[in-house]
C-alpha cells in the first residue's frame, strides 16, 4: 500500500490554475490532479494562510473519494487564501468564479467547502458568471449528455442539492428549512459509525461519542449519532466546548444545533477552549468524530482517547490528523493500528455521492431516497473493507489499497 501511495502522491497534478485578485490581496488555486474519465471535481474553500500544497493534497483526496462515491472522475480542489470574515469576501468570490468559469463549463465541477457555502454562495455566484451549475463541467467532460439530457439532469441537480428537507428524521428543525447540502455530510459520518458496528458485530446505541467541530458536518454528525442512540459526551469547537460524562440527551443536542451561530457552537455553559482542550481528550468515549479543519488531531490527543476506551474514528474532516503527509502519515497510521479508523473518503463522501446521485437519470427526489443512497454507498465501502480485512484494525490501510489499485 505504501508503495502505491508514494507513487500516487508524487505524481504531478495534470492542471494547476493560479489566480491573483486584482482588487485585494486574495490569491487562489484550482488544482486538477487528473482528468480521469474526462472530468474532475472538488469543492472551493477559503481560509487565511491557505497555499497551493493544501489545495493539491485535497485534490488528490477527492480523487480517492470518487472511487467510493462515484462518478469515476479525477480529483480537484479550489482554494482561496483570504480571510472569510473580511467584508470583501463576496467580491473576491465573484471575481474568482468569473476567472475559473471556463474550467467550470468544460471539465471541472465544484461545490461548497470550508467557509464557502454551497447554496448561498457557490450556486448563485457561478450562475452570475455564466455557468449553468457548478457541476456543469463534470456533465460536459464525463457524461457528455445531449443538450436536452443535460438540461434535465442539471435541473435535477439544482433542485436536489438545495432541496429543503421535509422529514424530521433528517432535519433537527423543519421550520428552519435545512437542505440536503446542510445535513448530508454529517449524516454520512454518523452512518459510517452505524454500519461499522453492524458489520463488525455491535450497535451504536449507548456508545459515548466525542465530536470535534460544530459546523455543518460536526453538528449534523452529532444530531444523527444522538438520534441513533449514541450519547454525545463532549463537543469541542474553535471558541470552546461542552462536556457531559453521562451524555447529552437527544433534545439537548437538537437545542445546541438550533442555537449554533453560523458554524460556531453556542451554549450557556460553554467551557473556554484552553480548558476543554485539556479535558475532553481524556473523556471515556467509544466514538470520535473529527469534523473540524484538517490536520488538527495530535498523537497525544488520539492516544488519550484510545486509553479511555476509544473503539472507532469516523472522519468528517479531510485528513484530520496533524501529519505533514498528504494521506497516510505517522499519526494516522498509529491510530489505524490501534483502533478502527474509517477514512475520510468513505465517511465524509456524502456530498460527493449526492452530486453523483443527481447526475443519474430520473432519480427519486424524496428525502429518504437521497439519504438512503448515501447510506448504502458507505455501507458497501465498509463491507468491502471488512471482506478483505475483518480484524477491526488497519481499516484505513485496507481502504487505501482498494482505492489506489483503481488509480495507480
Amino acid at each position: 500500500m505504501k508503495e502505491l501511495l508514494e507513487r500516487y502522491e508524487n505524481k504531478a497534478p495534470e492542471i494547476v490554475f493560479h489566480w491573483k485578485d486584482p482588487e485585494t490581496e486574495a490569491e487562489g488555486w484550482t488544482v486538477i490532479n487528473s482528468l480521469r474519465g474526462g472530468a474532475a471535481g472538488g469543492g472551493t474553500r477559503m481560509r487565511e494562510g491557505l497555499d497551493q500544497n493544501e489545495v493539491l493534497s485535497l485534490a488528490k483526496t477527492m480523487e480517492v473519494k470518487f472511487t467510493v462515491s462515484g462518478p469515476p472522475i479525477g480529483g480537484a480542489k479550489s482554494g482561496i487564501n483570504f480571510n472569510p470574515d473580511d467584508p470583501r469576501k463576496k467580491g473576491v468570490l465573484e471575481r474568482w468564479y468569473r476567472a475559473v468559469s471556463p474550467l467550470l463549463k468544460t471539465y471541472y465541477g465544484t461545490g461548497g467547502d470550508l467557509n464557502v457555502d454551497e447554496t448561498l454562495e457557490v450556486i448563485p455566484i457561478t450562475e452570475d458568471a455564466g455557468v449553468w451549475h457548478p457541476q456543469e463541467g463534470v456533465f460536459n467532460g464525463h457524461f457528455k449528455p445531449t443538450e436536452a439530457d443535460k438540461i434535465n439532469r442539471i435541473g435535477q441537480l439544482r433542485m436536489g442539492v438545495i432541496k429543503v428537507l421535509e422529514h424530521s428524521r433528517y432535519s433537527p428543525d423543519l421550520s428552519k428549512k435545512y437542505t440536503v447540502a446542510d445535513m448530508i455530510t454529517g449524516f454520512g459520518v454518523a452512518e459510517a459509525v452505524r454500519h461499522y458496528y453492524e458489520v463488525s458485530g455491535g450497535s451504536v446505541e449507548g456508545k459515548r461519542a466525542v465530536v470535534q467541530g460544530f459546523g455543518n458536518v460536526g453538528s449534523a454528525a452529532a444530531f444523527f449519532l444522538a438520534k441513533m442512540g449514541a450519547r454525545i459526551v463532549g463537543i469541542i469547537d474553535r471558541a470552546g466546548g461542552v462536556m457531559n460524562p453521562d451524555g447529552f440527551t437527544f433534545e439537548e443536542v437538537v437545542e445546541l444545533f438550533r442555537k449554533k451561530k453560523g458554524n460556531a457552537l453556542v451554549a450557556d455553559q460553554l467551557v473556554p477552549f484552553d480548558e476543554i482542550n485539556q479535558k475532553i481528550w481524556s473523556m471515556q468515549a467509544e466514538i470520535f468524530a473529527p469534523c473540524a479543519a484538517s490536520r488538527l488531531v495530535t498523537r497525544e490527543q488520539i492516544d488519550a482517547l484510545i486509553d479511555s476506551g476509544l473503539e472507532v474514528v469516523s472522519c468528517g474532516a479531510n485528513v484530520p490528523f496533524a501529519d505533514r503527509e498528504i494521506f497516510f502519515g505517522p499519526i494516522m497510521e498509529h491510530t489505524d493500528q490501534r483502533v478502527s479508523l474509517i477514512p475520510d473518503f468513505v465517511s465524509n463522501c456524502g456530498m460527493a455521492r449526492v452530486f453523483a446521485y443527481f447526475m443519474e437519470r430520473r432519480v427519486a427526489m424524496d428525502d429518504a431516497s437521497i439519504f438512503n443512497d448515501t447510506s448504502d454507498t458507505i455501507k458497501r465501502a465498509i463491507l468491502n473493507i471488512f471482506r478483505q480485512n475483518p480484524t477491526k484494525k488497519n481499516l484505513s490501510r485496507t481502504a487505501f489499497e482498494i482505492a489506489l489499485n483503481q488509480l495507480v
